[in-house]
């Protein structure tokens, strides 16, 4: 079985009365002539391979396909919001992508829908993994530096140098690392507030290792190593029951751009 993810960029101009179509699907399209909100939607499909094409679906398909039936429910709902000087909720995003799997899902001859997700900003994410949408995924990165030696007291010189080359520089090293906290709630919890989020992440985590060894300045990684592996682990446990009524999904953590872990309950 394989699993085809495709993206698909488009941006709504709330004020404007014609779609503009444009021509450049790396930027946005639809598009807009003027400032407009700019999105990304995720389709994840599994299915097999034809055999005659190796496509599970036509990626050409897929954007046709979501641009079609998809992107004009999420125009609709920005435009009807902005009409009545509403706000656009998390909540109501995640009401239109359970609309857009519902409307779509059928389309994909052969393949099944296993995720949406809306990105609507740089470094924010809301998806849906089932029919229906009856549980959000929110997402959210945040960054810090942070300093680490890779060490063990068990080793020898030589075997640590071995098992963890330029990490075990004793002096240290840093990184400037990435933390996505992702939360899940179902639709019938209260709204989610993202300020109220995002101050429960950086009291509770960022603001304890940011700017910080954490070989030395967190009692936690003075007997564990601060692998990205630990790390993950650690900031889980640091925001496992922070977010009540909401429950803490996972972390995943970036060293740099190659390198990541995430990490899950159980």
């Amino acid at each position: 079985m394989h699993k085809l993810a495709r993206q698909v960029r488009f941006a709504v101009d709330p004020f404007a009365e014609i779609v503009s179509t444009g021509a450049n699907s790396y930027c946005a399209k639809p598009t807009a002539d003027a400032m407009a909100i700019f999105f990304a939607l995720w389709v994840e499909l599994t299915g097999k391979a034809d055999k005659d094409t190796g496509f599970v679906i036509n990626v050409s398909d897929i954007d046709k396909i979501v641009r079609d039936k998809a992107v004009v429910l999420f125009c609709d709902c920005i435009k009807q919001n902005f009409e009545q000087k509403k706000q656009v909720s998390f909540e109501q995003l995640g009401q239109v992508l359970a609309g857009a799997w519902q409307t779509i899902e059928k389309d994909f001859t052969g393949a099944k829908i296993e995720a949406l997700t809306l990105e609507f900003a740089p470094a924010r994410k809301l998806t849906i993994k089932e029919n229906g949408g009856n549980m959000l995924y929110f997402s959210e990165k945040f960054e810090f530096a942070a300093s680490h030696t890779l060490w063990n007291d068990k080793f020898s010189n030589d075997e640590n140098m071995k098992t963890f080359g330029k990490c075990a520089n004793p002096t240290g090293h840093g990184h400037n690392y990435i933390v996505e906290v992702t939360i899940k709630k179902s639709t019938a919890d209260a709204p989610l507030h993202a300020g109220n989020f995002e101050q429960i992440v950086s009291d509770n985590f960022i603001t304890l290792v940011d700017h910080k060894n954490l070989n030395t300045d967190i009692d936690h990684f003075k007997k564990i190593n601060p692998t990205v592996e630990n790390i993950a682990e650690f900031a889980f446990n640091r925001l496992a029951d922070k977010f009540k009524p909401f429950e803490l999904d996972c972390i995943t953590v970036w060293e740099n751009d190659r390198t990541f872990c995430s990490y899950r309950a159980g």
